[in-house]
């Protein structure tokens, strides 16, 4: 702004002044702004190619806006993160007591599951034990059936050997013979 100023009041000099060209004002000399314009573009260009820095400069912006992107992505998703934590914080206590009263009420299941089972298993248990009793009565029963018949007939066996004479002998053998059909006569 203070250039424009600085130019405008060349202009009016030069317009009140004869004969003086405006290029030629003392210290606005053309030249040096032609020169300046000259300059400018060539430092430009000069640090661009063959120094570098302008694609340094563009490389490194490029690396800072993506490093900036990225740390926005994550920024976004740690945020994401945090609230979902937060939630699940929130639910935290909802989720205890759900869980406490589950446990407590598949812990009384089981209980009862438990206590069906084991009086099943003693009705059968009793029932097998029974069985057991009277398969064993049965048995007992049996032998003691079949030892009495043992000491009968030992007894008898006895008793007829301490009895038995040699007539009587005789008359059994004569009886046996009548009974098979009188072979001896």
């Amino acid at each position: 702004m203070f250039l424009l100023f600085i130019t405008m009041d060349a202009f009016m000099v030069l317009a009140a002044a004869e004969g003086t060209r405006w290029w030629d004002y003392p210290g606005f000399e053309l030249w040096k702004f032609v020169n300046l314009a000259i300059f400018i573009p060539l430092l430009i260009w000069f640090l661009n190619r063959v120094l570098g820095v302008h694609g340094a400069l563009r490389d490194r912006k490029d690396l800072i806006r993506r490093d900036l992107v990225r740390a926005q992505e994550e920024r976004d998703a740690a945020v994401a993160k945090l609230k979902e934590v937060e939630e699940r914080l929130a639910r935290l206590d909802t989720e205890v007591a759900e869980i406490q009263e589950r446990s407590k009420r598949e812990a009384a299941e089981e209980r009862e599951r438990i206590a069906r089972s084991m009086e099943t298993e003693i009705a059968r248990l009793g029932e097998q034990a029974q069985r057991e009793i009277e398969s064993a009565g049965k048995t007992a029963k049996h032998e003691l059936r079949r030892y009495t018949a043992e000491q009968s007939v030992r007894l008898a066996e006895e008793m007829i050997r301490r009895e038995m004479k040699p007539e009587d002998d005789a008359r059994l053998i004569d009886s046996n013979i009548r009974e098979l059909g009188g072979a001896a006569r």
